[in-house]
């Protein structure tokens, strides 16, 4: 499952005129700290909302009704309230605030978020985010300051979507301006090398003390890490190996966030090989999850079996795992027919044990745990041929060839895990159905425990680790607070800079 903000491959790092403790984005002095430099490796595609853009909230520049705390939890944001659920969990009313302006002068009302939600649901426009609305049937306007969401099921983890960020009426569709509500603005996006934002001076919670932020997109890592070294970025994002040797810096902290952003190695069901079960299982027990966080993650991150994290310690099932098992491997391999070949590689009538794993060039990380998984796969009979590819030529072979995919969502299990059923295994369909539809906090831990003992049995990936995301950042600022990442981490996104408009320069 790719990220919805793939990275676009530079033909040329651009030098960013200074990002130093001595210089401000425009290239004069700035002393006072309200500035910000920072580099991200995936530029978005676009910065809509209805198209992927903050799509797990903490967008800069957009708001939604509610927002994520610290801690995960929800609190009103646009909205004056919760969200409050119908007796039978069928409808949703939300009392807005009455004191928001969009950055082009617009109040903000009710009718924007009818329209904003409306052109989601709406075939024609194509929202992308739609497929996280499934269960939305219609959103109406109550009065000027209510909005109601109606529901073809119950679904508890709706209030967690409506982090959706919300667009004035006038300005909804697919080529619209990016106004928003939220603390930046947006000033210029130059393509392919940065984008400059400016706070908003009439942002409804106080105008940020970070004046300008400018986010430069450089894909490569090691780019990235280099240019750091020289002095161009207040901070980034790095691989934890190219984060450990900032360690000390003077200047600099090298901060690390537990993540619910799990790393695993798709497996097409319609594939010969990546489509049997026994291939499935066997390579579950051959790869060295534990190997591969202390080497390849420099112990940053938790080996892992199923897609559900730690960090939801309320529906983890501990014992849902996959032992380092070489031996149990190949005896899978065995009884089902896979024989190892003169050339060690395994074959069952006529079809070697071959595929194709893809992963995004410019990820380090995400080649680093390909090649090692191929080595794995190797070492029981599997041959796993890599390949490292744009994006846009990884969209066309999803499904066909293996992905070493990326995805987590910290906020609620119904978020990152329904979008798994359909595998061909009817227990975890039905957990997962169970733990959209049911509303007690107990009854939801039991059905998300019962889908990951399911999932053990007949996985349709290989999962391998949640990665602790690794920054680097300028000690200039305080206010910075700790979180679990989603999959949507950065500069404009989650990440140090997750609630950026709340630092204040030292």
């Amino acid at each position: 499952m790719p990220s919805l903000l793939p990275p676009v491959l530079l033909g040329a790092a651009l030098v960013v005129a200074g990002c130093t403790d001595n210089s401000a984005p425009d290239g004069n002095p700035d002393t006072t700290g309200q500035s910000i430099v920072l580099a991200d490796r995936d530029e978005p595609t676009t910065l809509n909302p209805l198209f992927g853009y903050g799509r797990q909230g903490a967008s800069k520049i957009y708001d939604g009704l509610v927002e994520h705390r610290q801690d995960g939890s929800l609190r009103p944001q646009l909205a004056a309230d919760e969200p409050v659920p119908s007796v039978d969990g069928l409808t949703w009313t939300v009392k807005l605030r009455g004191d928001v302006k969009f950055t082009d002068g617009s109040a903000f009302g009710a009718e924007d978020v009818v329209a904003t939600y409306q052109a989601m649901l709406d075939p024609a426009v194509g929202s992308t985010a739609r497929t996280s609305f499934s269960t939305l049937k219609a959103v109406e306007q109550v009065d000027p300051s209510t909005v109601r969401f109606a529901l073809t099921q119950p679904h508890a983890a709706f209030p967690h979507l409506l982090v959706l960020g919300m667009m004035p009426s006038e300005h909804v569709g697919k080529d619209v301006p990016p106004i928003g509500t939220g603390p930046y603005k947006v000033v210029e996006w130059k393509k392919g090398d940065r984008l400059l934002l400016e706070s908003n001076a009439g942002y409804f919670d106080g105008e940020p003390k970070i004046k300008k932020l400018t986010v430069v997109f450089v894909a490569d890592d090691n780019t990235r890490a280099r240019r750091m070294q020289d002095g161009e970025f207040d901070g980034t994002v790095l691989p934890p190996k190219l984060a450990a040797g900032f360690t000390g810096k003077s200047g600099l902290q090298v901060l690390s966030h537990r993540g619910a952003d799990y790393r695993a190695v798709s497996l097409p069901g319609a594939g010969p090989v990546t489509g049997n079960r026994e291939v499935r299982i066997a390579l579950n027990y051959a790869v060295n999850r534990q190997g591969i966080v202390d080497s390849l993650l420099e112990g940053k991150g938790t080996a892992a079996s199923t897609p559900v994290p730690e960090a939801l310690p309320e529906v983890f099932e501990p014992s849902a795992k996959f032992r380092y098992d070489k031996t149990e491997a190949e005896r899978q391999l065995e009884v089902a027919g896979w024989v190892r070949g003169t050339d060690g590689i395994r074959a069952r009538n006529g079809v070697p044990a071959r595929f194709t794993l893809m992963y995004p060039l410019g990820d380090d990380l995400r080649a680093d745990l390909a090649t090692a998984f191929a080595a794995d796969a190797r070492a029981v009979g599997v041959d796993v041929q890599l390949a490292g590819l744009s994006w846009e030529a990884i969209t066309p072979r999803l499904g066909v060839d293996a992905l070493l995919s990326g995805e987590g969502n910290p906020f609620d299990a119904d978020l990152m895990l329904y979008d798994l059923r359909g595998q061909g295994n009817p227990q975890v369909d039905v957990a997962l159905e169970d733990g959209r539809r049911l509303t007690d906090p107990g009854q939801r831990a039991v059905a998300y425990k019962q889908f990951q003992r399911a999932y053990v049995v007949e996985p349709c990936m290989v999962v391998l680790a949640f990665p602790e995301h690794s920054y680097v950042v300028r000690d200039k600022w305080n206010g910075y607070l700790p979180v679990v990442d989603p999959s949507s981490y950065g500069a404009l996104g989650w990440g140090p800079w997750w609630n950026i408009q709340k630092w204040e320069p030292k």
